[in-house]
């Protein structure tokens, strides 16, 4: 069973691992790894406020962030550690965070490499436009 904790700026070090982790394998298939490009793009946007820590037996295995925007709200981060992928509990935390959003769309970028595209895309997430390194993604909602 998983569980959601607050992030504080203390928590900046823990969840730039986990996101190294979680996208080392992708971002090394095409050239991309670069540690301190991670920690500047993740410092760029971390706001703890927006943010929750995915919890097993109170032990952190990943995080996500949801920003509210005008239009609906952007998935910036969902994050697990890969030894905790594959078993249930990022579907489960996405299906939350598609259930607290019902009537607005959710928007998030992924690397065109990465195999995250699949499970976005097992989620009800569109493909809207395509980059040489990303993929832009718009989940609508659940329909009423």
């Amino acid at each position: 069973m998983w569980s959601l904790a607050s992030v504080y700026e203390a928590d900046f070090e823990e969840l730039l691992a986990i996101r190294i982790a979680a996208m080392r394998e992708s971002l090394e298939r095409i050239g991309r790894f670069d540690p301190e490009r991670a920690r500047q793009r993740l410092r760029a946007n971390f706001e703890p406020i927006a943010s929750r820590k995915i919890l097993v037996a109170n032990q952190v295995v990943g995080f996500y962030a949801l920003r509210e925007e005008e239009q609906g709200y952007a998935l910036d981060h969902l994050y697990l550690l890969p030894q905790w992928q594959g078993q249930g509990i990022g579907s489960a935390v996405l299906t939350h965070i598609q259930q607290q959003c019902p009537s607005r769309p959710i928007r998030l970028v992924a690397l065109r490499e990465s195999d995250s595209n699949r499970f976005y895309q097992r989620h009800g997430f569109i493909a809207v436009t395509e980059s040489e390194w990303d993929i832009d993604y718009i989940y609508w909602g659940i329909s009423s």
